[in-house]
């Protein structure tokens, strides 16, 4: 019979994996434990989007085909190695969320059933300013990969326009996300502004390209989520497995691959490969902090000519200067003659 628990060593630490054998994705054979160690194989990179930073948990229990759930709080009895930080969320209310450093904590939140990992783009020392700028590219149904593709290359030359360096990663799934690194300064708010406002401009220059449309009735091409700046939002770190039949990875990729990139080719079983033959190509992510006020300037403008906020997710409080929360399709239109 395979063992109940296996211990393995990382980062100094005993790490204990317990059910080694149960299959997280039963249709490509893939175990508990082929997860522990390919989060241990790429764990250099995968801190590198995590390390320091609260995280949400979605965790898969009883592996990929059964509903995971969301646990938010820190959980009791946590490992020497594993630490936490208070977050504050929309509602109001704070709870600790789990930190991680090293490669002991990959391995125990695998063994947690963690697939993929969803930090907060911030960190542990200070959770109310943002230091990532995310763009989330999510293609429509009637999308394909092609257009997220040339809507990713569009972000990077209005971002590069902006002063911005920017790293593109597949999201593993069916879309592409980007990150900038910023300096620590300005709230989510802001931020979330800050992406708004690119997308807008994206949206200008390729209107039938993208959209910034929040309501899925007016939504047509590739949608850049503005959203997922929001407070609370997260999206899979570079080098996440994500909860696909084949075991996809969220894959750090360099602009002058892009166009060449199919998102089926990066999988838990050929990207360290990958990794130890080109190295990283987001490994210069820290190298340089920016200011998000080129952005901000460009959000001040979009107010001056009348282009104001954009609807909020529906589970945060209402905004101020939100327009209404409610799809075009069921807003209430005045009676003819009205009265």
């Amino acid at each position: 019979m395979p063992p109940d628990s296996v211990t393995i060593e990382a980062a100094g630490q005993t790490v204990t994996i317990t059910n080694p054998q149960k299959l997280y994705f039963p249709a490509a054979g893939i175990t508990k434990l082929e997860v522990v160690t390919y989060y241990l194989t790429v764990a250099e990179a995968a801190l590198r989007g995590v390390r320091g930073r609260p995280q949400n948990l979605k965790r898969f229990v009883d592996g990929i085909e059964k509903p995971p759930f969301f646990q938010k709080r820190a959980p009791s009895g946590l490992p020497p190695y594993v630490r936490t930080a208070r977050v504050a969320f929309p509602s109001g209310r704070s709870a600790n969320l789990v930190v991680i450093d090293d490669a002991a904590g990959l391995a125990w939140l695998a063994n947690l059933g963690c697939i993929d990992l969803n930090p907060w783009p911030v960190r542990a020392e200070d959770t109310d300013h943002p230091d990532e700028l995310r763009f989330d590219l999510d293609p429509t149904p009637e999308a394909d990969f092609g257009m997220v593709k040339e809507a990713a290359l569009l972000l990077r030359d209005l971002l590069r326009e902006y002063g911005y360096t920017a790293y593109p990663k597949t999201s593993g799934s069916r879309g592409i996300h980007i990150y900038v690194r910023i300096q620590p300064r300005w709230d989510f708010i802001a931020l979330r502004r800050a992406a708004l406002a690119l997308g807008r401009e994206a949206e200008r220059r390729a209107p039938g390209l993208v959209t910034t449309a929040w309501w899925k009735e007016e939504r047509r091409g590739v949608f850049i989520d503005y959203n997922q700046n929001a407070r609370d939002r997260t999206m899979a770190s570079a080098y996440s497995l994500r909860p696909t039949p084949d075991a996809r990875v969220s894959t750090p990729v360099t602009w002058d691959e892009l166009p060449g990139v199919e998102l089926a080719q990066f999988t838990i079983r050929t990207v360290p490969a990958r990794l130890a033959a080109i190295g990283d190509p987001a490994a210069g992510l820290d190298d340089v902090a920016h200011s998000l006020e080129p952005l901000l300037e460009l959000v001040r403008r979009h107010e001056a000519e009348g282009l104001g906020d954009a609807p909020y997710p529906p589970h945060f409080p209402k905004a101020p200067g939100e327009p209404p929360r409610v799809q075009p399709s069921r807003a209430r239109r005045p009676r003819p003659g009205g009265g």
